[in-house]
């Protein structure tokens, strides 16, 4: 039995994922995992995609990643953060965050980042067409999965605080 919930935090680069995932660490003592950064450390990227100046992680490589996961998201108390989300197992989380920013902040937030050209403009539109929204709502049952605005720094907090609550009471209903 599961004492303590998954969350997994997703949405288009630059919402703010990270930012939240770790405060979120740190407040409730839930494991932070950043998918990215895993992938990483684990060399479990399959080359580089020029065009987007970034590592691919490719079918082969999320099921790699699945598997280094398996028995941490067993014993529950997990933040998983990534970008997409159609690869992780449904069974992994009790509820799915969608982190969602205005195009004029993430605009600004991703060029901050060095994002230029097609890149730029591919994540821009990733956000304004919800793509990760409708991923998570295809992936995961409709009523685990919920937008959370996250523009300015007030949001963070209300995130924050929002998720807290929700984890507490999933605590009292499930141990």
């Amino acid at each position: 039995m599961v004492k303590r919930p998954n969350i997994l935090l997703t949405g288009t680069p630059g919402v703010g994922k990270t930012t939240l995932g770790k405060e979120l660490a740190q407040r409730t003592g839930l494991t932070y995992i950043n998918v990215g950064d895993l992938a990483k450390e684990g060399e479990l990227y399959d080359g580089f995609d020029e065009e987007y100046n970034c590592p691919v992680l490719d079918e082969d490589r999320e099921l790699q990643v699945v598997d280094e996961l398996e028995e941490q998201m067993a014993e529950g108390g997990v933040i998983v953060d990534y970008h997409g989300c159609d690869f992780f197992p449904e069974r992994w989380f009790h509820i799915v965050f969608v982190l969602r920013t205005d195009n004029s902040f993430l605009y600004d937030r991703l060029e901050n980042r060095g994002y230029v050209g097609k890149k730029l403009q591919d994540n821009i539109q990733c956000e304004i067409f919800q793509t990760i929204y409708e991923e998570a709502m295809e992936s995961y049952k409709q009523e685990i999965v919920h937008q959370l605005p996250s523009n300015e720094p007030e949001d963070l907090e209300r995130n924050l605080e929002q998720i807290v609550q929700w984890m507490e009471q999933w605590m009292k209903d499930n141990n």
